[in-house]
């Protein structure tokens, strides 16, 4: 009897003991990810890449050449410019091809170059106006015999007479409309020869060099701008391209 008692207590038991035992968890293909030991050293220097690059970009927008007074005026006004935009052609239907408004190019020299916003901090400068304690880019050549004398100064290209008047600060102007949008003008002249409305061909003189007030230490020369459907581009470069 004592025998057949003992039985059951030791089944009873053994059922307890598995019913108790909790099964093993294996991990998730998420936890043994993290458990690698190069995952976060890895996303630290990701998250600090990011980090430094963001700071990086911030820093060099708001980063001006302090060797230029009034760098961020002249430069917004070049890009306002639209100095970015396509080259202008500066060859004619007629065949014409765009020249300098002097006789003989050997001649002159570069009082002031047309203000290239990509060029060096001492090109910019060079081509830098300040009137007034303002400062604005030249967005001409100007011209000037080495000896200071006056000179005539000739249609870059043939076209009719737009304006023939004083300009306030730069002595006379004349513009000239051309086909395909072109516009030469021409500033601190003297002695005009021509009027609005009048066709001229490439060479007519139109007038002669003179002064201006917003560039009185030049003396006698002719500043001569080129515009592409009111945008001012580099004469120098266009007539270097038709050479």
């Amino acid at each position: 009897m004592n025998e057949g008692n003992k039985t059951p207590r030791k089944i009873e038991e053994s059922h307890k003991s598995i019913a108790g035992t909790s099964p093993a968890v294996r991990p998730t293909g998420w936890k043994k990810f993290l458990s690698k030991r190069w995952v976060f050293p890895a996303a630290y220097m990701a998250a600090a890449a990011i980090i430094v690059t963001i700071l990086w970009l911030n820093t060099g927008k708001d980063q001006q050449d302090p060797a230029i007074p009034g760098q961020a005026g002249v430069e917004s006004e070049a890009a306002s410019s639209g100095q970015e935009s396509p080259e202008a052609s500066a060859v004619l239907a007629n065949g014409e091809t765009l020249r300098w408004p002097v006789e003989k190019i050997e001649d002159m020299t570069t009082l002031m170059p047309f203000y290239d916003a990509s060029a060096s901090v001492e090109e910019r400068a060079a081509a830098t106006v300040e009137y007034q304690n303002t400062f604005t880019p030249h967005m001409a050549t100007d011209l000037a015999r080495e000896d200071g004398q006056s000179f005539e100064v000739l249609a870059a290209l043939s076209g009719t007479v737009k304006v023939a008047a004083q300009s306030p600060t730069n002595g006379y102007e004349v513009q000239i409309e051309h086909p395909n949008g072109l516009v030469t003008v021409y500033q601190s002249l003297t002695d005009l020869k021509v009027k609005a409305g009048d066709e001229v061909e490439q060479g007519d003189v139109i007038a002669s060099a003179g002064h201006s007030e917003l560039e009185p230490g030049e003396g006698a020369h002719v500043h001569f701008e080129v515009r592409e459907n009111g945008v001012s581009v580099n004469p120098n470069e266009l007539i270097k391209s038709e050479e």
